[in-house]
């Protein structure tokens, strides 16, 4: 494979990836923070009982079920997060009317098996699994399943109480009392819904345990949409400026091939917006920030290269010999200063939570977009264009020999 055929594969790769990237922003969208899009921020607070101590695994499991009960609702990307020993915040973008999403999230959901006169039978914590269905009269039922401990509990429970009435509550709230007709030992029923969505909620909760200690509301903001929109414009505003301010001295200092940088830009935001929609990040303010700071490097790239291919032509060294050393020159400290950056964004994505992980996410992504349009991108259009006036002159890098 000769080199003119092993340029036209990587135009083709590119290209597809280009034509890849926009084809998933524009059937999916970028998905937008709450600080952006509106919602709903809510306050959650540790509520013991009198004498009762709030400990850190507590909240941490709290904090774990509230994440399985938002993503089981189907809520779009939620940012459920601690606030010092007591508080759980949750951010959920999109949610104008959050009564009941905060009834269903906040609840203790602690289900127990009772008898008559309210003796507690068993509780939900042997429930392995649970889901809404319908029975054979088409009435809205639960049906769950127990762990072997559970089961053999269950079966002497039964047993006992064969031909007397047991019932199961939700906290104090009765679902449903029936009387024990068989002895049941690792699945039963649970009925008395009115429809299938009040049992799937039930399920929901059922199946995702519950909370170690009770929670009540202690604030709840909507965030309407008005500011978000706003703060999207304007900082949209900025980054075209900051990008048409770049890209003008780009191509007054490096003529030609600021040109090539301004086109570089344009494919880094197509790929870029294609990956964060492909992943499914969510943009707030603060990685807008992100995204900025990670335009500065790729353009900080580009100059890094331009500059050794500009040493290369000042030592004598003809455009096709200095471009191929000023990329191999400029490959190290690229890499270098996008790695460094690199790790401190990773930590900031693995130990942070909210906006600044959101920060951090965006930069990763940002600087990977980057470093390929600087080494891959920028070096295939040079390629196209070595040969050509454009690039033969020496005042193309704004450089002149010695």
């Amino acid at each position: 494979m000769n080199y003119r055929e092993k340029r036209l594969i990587k135009i083709g790769i590119v290209l597809v990836i280009i034509a890849v990237s926009f084809g998933i922003y524009h059937f999916r969208g970028i998905n937008l923070g709450l600080d952006l899009e509106g919602g709903t921020q809510i306050v959650l607070e540790a509520n013991p009982e009198e004498g009762q101590e709030v400990t850190e695994d507590q909240m941490e499991t709290a904090r774990s079920i509230i994440e399985s009960r938002v993503d089981e609702m189907g809520l779009s990307e939620p940012i459920i997060q601690r606030q010092g020993p007591r508080r759980i915040i949750i951010e959920l973008p999109a949610v104008d009317e959050p009564h009941e999403a905060i009834e269903a999230i906040g609840r203790t959901a602690l289900l127990t098996i009772r008898d008559q006169e309210g003796r507690e039978l068993l509780t939900g914590e042997h429930v392995v699994n649970a889901r809404a269905t319908y029975d054979v009269h088409q009435r809205p039922i639960i049906t769950f399943q127990l762990d072997s401990e559970g089961g053999e509990k269950f079966a002497d429970i039964t047993e006992r109480y064969l031909g007397r009435q047991i019932g199961f509550f939700l906290d104090e709230d009765q679902l449903t009392m029936g009387t024990v007709q068989s002895v049941i030992r690792d699945q039963g029923q649970i009925t008395g819904f009115e429809s299938i969505g009040a049992a799937q909620e039930v399920a929901m909760l059922i199946r995702e345990g519950a909370l170690p200690v009770p929670l009540v509301v202690e604030e709840t903001r909507h965030v309407g949409p008005t500011l978000g929109e706003i703060s999207l414009q304007r900082s949209i505003t900025a980054g075209l400026i900051g990008l048409l301010i770049v890209s003008i001295y780009m191509i007054i200092y490096y003529k030609f091939p600021g040109v090539v940088v301004a086109l570089v830009l344009a494919i880094y935001g197509v790929i870029f917006l294609g990956t964060l929609s492909g992943f499914g990040a969510t943009l707030t303010l603060p990685g807008i920030a992100g995204l900025i700071l990670s335009i500065g490097m790729a353009v900080d790239a580009n100059i890094i290269i331009y500059e050794r291919i500009k040493d290369e032509i000042k030592s004598g060294k003809k455009i096709k010999t200095a471009i191929n050393a000023g990329f191999k020159r400029a490959y190290r400290t690229i890499l270098d200063a996008n790695v460094t950056t690199l790790i401190a964004a990773l930590i900031l994505a693995y130990y942070t939570t909210g906006s600044i992980r959101g920060f951090a996410v965006v930069l990763i992504i940002g600087l990977a977009v980057s470093m390929f349009t600087a080494f891959v991108v920028t070096r295939i259009i040079l390629d196209i264009f070595m040969d050509t006036r454009l690039l033969k002159s020496e005042k193309a890098f704004g450089a002149q020999r010695r």
